[in-house]
């Protein structure tokens, strides 16, 4: 077998981060229809204090260090504040975000978006308040990477839940994108699991594994999957290594690599973050090596000015090699 001669740079890198929607959203979902006005009053006021502009300075940073070509994002979110008969304000994190990478000088492209789920609710101060969830993937400009095709999608179960006596389904989803570098092909997958169901999360993960997931392409499922590394809660961390994926940590990271959670207000002096949950999975990786699995974001030194972390997760970088024969 003779060496194929890849002219240029022939390493890429791939991030991973929950950017955390900025407030936690579990009291609605014990909420009574008379407590739901009160409780959407708190929690967008909760949105406003963990100050996502702000917060998406010091995410560009970390970014804008790293230069990660491929990037795979979650929780970004859309939040609307309506008022009655006057123009509503709206705080789109994807494009704060992508502002403040191309005034630090760092441009990326979106390659793709799954739009999750979404809820307007009333107010205890007579404005109605709209939250978008969608997960992200950037490609960042002027790399060699050429998408050769994207698509997304909904996952067929997701969880039921009741607000105000109605039964609403919490969507989630996936997007992938198919990869050229060099004439070397991958697929990358970017997701966020169900948190508060095993057997609905178990069931996303293996929508993945048949769907985007059929693949022989060198295969990357980035994300945030709710499932911890050490096993001990739901199956699907467990699952996908049984089926093929590697954890690029277990190879090449440092330490714990914990990425899970500081507190809903982000104040918290010390870090909080004690589970691995967010992951970059790495199958069919045939001529590609790891070279490097790191945390960004997990340090006092990222936080904002104000002391706020960046996000209740740390992200993760992982950097690749490319060792084509031919």
């Amino acid at each position: 077998m003779i060496g194929l001669k890849i002219e240029g740079d022939a390493t890429f890198s791939v991030m991973t981060w929950n950017i955390y929607l900025g407030a936690d959203l579990t009291p609605m979902i014990a909420a009574t229809p008379m407590q739901i006005p009160q409780r959407v009053t708190e929690l967008f006021r909760q949105f406003l204090a963990t100050n996502f502009p702000s917060r998406a300075k010091t995410i560009a940073n970390q970014i804008s260090l790293n230069k990660p070509d491929i990037i795979g994002l979650q929780e970004v979110a859309i939040w609307e504040l309506i008022p009655p008969n006057s123009n509503k304000v709206v705080y789109d994190f994807l494009d704060i975000l992508l502002y403040e990478l191309k005034s630090k000088g760092v441009e990326y492209e979106v390659a793709t978006q799954n739009k999750n789920a979404e809820a307007t609710l009333p107010s205890s101060e007579g404005n109605y308040i709209c939250l978008k969830d969608r997960d992200v993937i950037l490609i960042r400009k002027n790399s060699d990477l050429k998408i050769t095709r994207k698509w997304e999608s909904n996952f067929k179960t997701n969880l039921q839940v009741n607000v105000i006596g109605q039964t609403v389904s919490i969507r989630r989803g996936w997007s992938a994108v198919d990869i050229s570098l060099k004439g070397y092909d991958f697929r990358v997958v970017n997701t966020h699991l169900e948190p508060f169901s095993h057997e609905v999360q178990v069931s996303q993960a293996n929508e993945l594994l048949l769907g985007p997931g059929k693949t022989n392409l060198p295969l990357f499922f980035i994300g945030d999957f709710n499932s911890k590394a050490d096993r001990s809660s739901t199956k699907t961390y467990e699952n996908l290594i049984a089926s093929g994926f590697k954890d690029i940590w277990t190879i090449s990271g440092k330490g714990d690599g914990f990425t899970c959670c500081q507190n809903p207000d982000l104040l918290n002096a010390d870090s909080y973050l004690n589970e691995r949950i967010d992951f970059i999975l790495l199958k069919n990786n045939i001529n590609l090596d790891i070279i490097e699995a790191k945390l960004i974001g997990d340090s006092k030194e990222s936080r904002t000015k104000t002391k706020l972390w960046p996000s209740d997760h740390a992200g993760i970088i992982g950097r690749f090699k490319l060792n084509i024969l031919k």
